[in-house]
């Protein structure tokens, strides 16, 4: 007889079936390049404060360069993607990232790591690796294929952030930073490995399907589609940012305790996705995507109801439901788009996601300052809404 164990990796197993040789690939090459991401993404912030004498304002418009670079190669990664090879434009979205930890790791001051911040929001995988997915994966078991390829960025974060501090501790932040190139490496040299994909030309009339980025915008179906998106990623990136500080002024815990939270939420996200993947393929997608929000909401209430370890370590299991919502989208946008425009098509609901995102964490942060618990309690009410809407939603 089987043991739990091993029923459950053999039904890992079959769901890891799923995917493609080419999509295998991808997965891959998500695990390898997020292990590298993972190594000194979660203590950036803390290094470029101490390290390179940056103020809590000049880490925020840090930050907000990459994600405002995000959002605006978005658009260009799609345009790219519908006229040269997908493939292509992926290997290059990880040869943007290359210098990046590079420069962080000889800038001297805050300012020389300017550079390194905008080449790290390059995001020319986005609408690219959407459109190839849709175009490669099994149509009847696409939400799965799109949960599966985000596990291996969960993956690949549930040890990396413990393992790049405990390297900076003994080996310096120098040794962590290349590191993290050479994993960014490994992961485009995987694509090289995966087929060519060009989009298919398009004869129809442009009236019968619109070719423009500004002609895409004006349709009703995309701009209601990104309007909804936009509200889920708002409302995940309002409180987001501060969890760790919660978690430490509010309950006391240290950063230890913190990291290992983190983790545990990354760990729900691997399961949950594949989860709510099977789910979302069998029952349809918009039930998976307002799951992924109740438990989102759900997780929140209990975080704010007590402070107890163990509790939390249950809420944040359900909290890695949060980060799964992007692969939720694109497993519902992909199909939408037609072929020949697909990943022009999604970028444009990426686009205005992201920049929602960069608006959130401001609003957050001013919800923070007038009480510690009023982002999260915002955060589970618009949840709890967009809930409610995605199931009224005709994905």
């Amino acid at each position: 007889m089987a043991t739990p164990a091993q029923k459950e990796y053999s039904r890992l197993s079959a769901s890891f079936k799923v995917l493609s040789r080419d999509l295998r690939l991808i997965f891959a090459s998500n695990l390898v390049g997020a292990f590298g991401d993972g190594l000194y993404a979660y203590i950036l912030p803390y290094y470029i404060a101490e390290a390179l004498g940056a103020s809590s304002v000049e880490v925020g418009i840090l930050f907000a360069l990459t994600s405002l670079t995000a959002a605006l190669t978005l658009l260009v990664a799609g345009a790219l993607a519908d006229k040269y090879d997908r493939k292509k434009i992926m290997i290059a979205g990880w040869f943007a990232w290359l210098p990046a930890p590079l420069i962080f790791a000889f800038a001297k001051n805050w300012v020389q790591a300017i550079p390194g911040m905008i080449l790290w929001g390059f995001w020319l995988g986005g609408p690219t690796s959407t459109a190839y997915i849709v175009t490669t994966a099994d149509k009847n078991r696409l939400t799965l294929a799109f949960t599966m390829i985000s596990s291996a960025w969960s993956l690949g974060y549930i040890f990396a952030p413990a393992l790049g501090g405990y390297m900076a501790g003994k080996v310096g932040m120098t040794t962590v930073f290349i590191a993290a190139f050479t994993l960014y490496a490994l992961a485009a040299l995987t694509l090289g490995f995966i087929r060519s994909q060009y989009a298919p030309r398009q004869q129809e009339k442009m009236e019968d399907s619109p070719l423009t980025t500004l002609q895409l915008i004006k349709t009703r179906k995309l701009a209601l589609i990104s309007a909804f998106f936009a509200a889920v990623m708002f409302a995940m990136m309002m409180f987001r940012p501060f969890v760790p500080e919660f978690l430490a002024y509010i309950y006391h815990y240290r950063k230890f305790e913190i990291g290992v939270l983190g983790s545990v939420a990354f760990t729900g996200s691997a399961v949950l996705g594949i989860v709510l993947g099977k789910f979302g393929d069998k029952y349809g997608k918009k039930f998976s995507l307002a799951t992924s929000m109740a438990l989102c909401s759900f997780s929140l209430a209990v975080m704010l109801s007590s402070g107890n370890f163990y509790i939390l370590t249950f809420a944040f299991f359900l909290m890695g439901a949060s980060y799964i919502t992007w692969s939720l989208m694109s497993a519902v946008i992909g199909p939408m788009a037609p072929e020949h425009i697909r990943a022009r098509w999604i970028s444009i609901p990426q686009t205005v996601s992201m920049l929602a995102s960069i608006l959130a964490p401001y609003l957050g942060g001013v919800l923070y300052s007038v009480s510690p618990n009023l982002p999260f309690t915002t955060a589970i009410v618009i949840t709890a809404v967009l809930t409610l809407i995605s199931l009224f939603q005709k994905f």
